[in-house]
């Protein structure tokens, strides 16, 4: 993906020697079938080669991949949840403490926001 990101559409050929490791040309073309089944890659026809390019912007598959770790935790059992809620405010506050404020910050909005739903 990161190889698309970085140069647009390409071919299996275009994304072999851009790899930084050996791999088979079926290996690459194989991968790249499979991320365009699952709605990751688009792809055309040129020629006698598919030319692949990526659906979504890297920030945007970011987002999403984040979303979906998160709401997997969330959808787990209550250990699990406080664990990952546990590790993240942790984890935060060891890096950057303007960004544990700036998390405290959106909880206090979400928390009135939701209040104000709440409310008939």
């Amino acid at each position: 993906m990161g190889i698309l990101w970085a140069s647009g559409e390409c071919s299996v050929r275009d994304v072999v020697p851009r790899l930084n490791r050996p791999l088979a040309y079926t290996t690459v073309m194989t991968t790249l079938d499979r991320l365009y089944k699952k709605g990751l890659l688009e792809r055309r026809k040129s020629e006698r080669a598919f030319l692949y390019s990526p659906c979504l912007a890297r920030s945007d598959w970011e987002r999403q991949w984040a979303g979906d770790v998160v709401q997997g935790f969330l959808r787990a059992a209550s250990p699990a949840r406080e664990s990952l809620l546990s590790f993240l405010i942790e984890a935060v506050g060891r890096q950057d403490e303007t960004l544990l404020e700036d998390l405290e910050r959106k909880i206090r909005l979400k928390r009135k926001e939701l209040l104000r739903r709440s409310q008939p």
